[in-house]
């Protein structure tokens, strides 16, 4: 399935405007444009680099290697499912299977509806509480299969 967007351009220059088209904001204007679509635009790049003066290939180097910015689209829900020590031994592999089976999808992939994007995170840094997903920003601990279903079915519902 094709994910296209249509791309608020007046939405995109008041983030720009916002941090001056000042080139050393370059990540900053990219998570803010990344947190209204959930992926940097393909679309968007050429601004960027035309805007604020910097090469495309440093656009495309800072969108791939923060893990907060993508180049695909993603899901309305992003899943971090934490994988660090802490969660590894409280059982994140159960956690990640079950979001594999009740998804459809692998660890790095998005659902057909765009719903959800799953992902494997080292640590949210909630070790006390683990295993812990994050859905977006909010944050679900003490997990087994049964309640981490049951977190995404509510998610599902929410969506429509």
């Amino acid at each position: 399935m094709k994910h296209t967007v249509e791309i608020d351009w007046q939405q995109i220059d008041t983030i720009i405007e916002r941090y001056n088209g000042d080139h050393e904001a370059l990540l900053m204007i990219m998570q803010d444009i990344s947190d209204l679509y959930n992926y940097l635009p393909p679309e968007v790049i050429p601004l960027l680099v035309e805007r604020l003066g910097v090469k495309e290939s440093l656009v495309y180097t800072v969108a791939t290697f923060y893990k907060s910015i993508s180049l695909e689209p993603r899901g309305k829900h992003i899943v971090n499912v934490c994988i660090g020590t802490a969660c590894h031994v409280r059982g994140a592999d159960k956690i990640m299977d079950a979001l594999q089976e009740k998804l459809h999808i692998n660890e790095g992939q998005t659902t057909d509806d765009f719903l959800f994007t799953l992902q494997a995170v080292r640590c949210v840094g909630c070790c006390a509480s683990g295993p812990v997903i994050m859905v977006n920003k909010e944050t679900h601990g003490g997990l087994d299969r049964t309640s981490v279903v049951k977190i995404i079915d509510q998610y599902r519902e929410n969506a429509f």
